[in-house]
């Protein structure tokens, strides 16, 4: 498919996608859950404004560090009349994900340098296990990988 001139105001479905590396059927998706939007034309064809590059790039990067799509509507709802994210938009927006990006980060590292010798429950290392939850007391914490797998308040 050939890419549209660069001052086409409006994209079909197959431009947008083509131009932003998003499948259409993903496109489509994206427009029922309110994250971009599309006017119809008499044909009942869907035609996106150009700027809608923009809101999908911001939507695909928030995915990208997993952040969840009903956090990325709620975050875009903030936007007047539903303009596309400007840079201060995007710096706006995206610390209130700091913390929890941080929260993930922690979790991560601790997996990451407990991986070898522990899953977080003992299971995998009974030799030393009986130090790191003697008498499986962190069983009363709750099922699973407690030691790793828990949510930081």
């Amino acid at each position: 498919m050939d890419l549209p001139e660069w001052n086409t105001k409006e994209l079909t479905p197959g431009q947008l996608s083509e131009r932003s590396g998003v499948a259409v059927s993903a496109l489509h998706f994206y427009e029922r859950e309110g994250l971009i939007s599309s006017r119809r034309t008499s044909g009942n064809q869907r035609r996106y404004k150009r700027d809608v590059l923009r809101r999908v790039a911001f939507v695909r990067l928030s995915q990208r560090v997993g952040i969840p799509l009903a956090e990325i509507r709620d975050a875009l709802s903030t936007l007047p009349d539903g303009r596309t994210p400007t840079r201060s938009d995007w710096a706006r927006l995206s610390s209130r994900w700091h913390a929890d990006l941080d929260r993930r980060i922690d979790q991560l590292t601790r997996l990451r340098d407990d991986l070898t010798n522990c899953i977080g429950c003992g299971c995998l290392s009974l030799a030393s296990c009986t130090l790191a939850n003697p008498h499986d007391a962190l069983g009363t914490e709750g099922p699973g990988a407690r030691v790793i797998d828990v949510e930081i308040d």
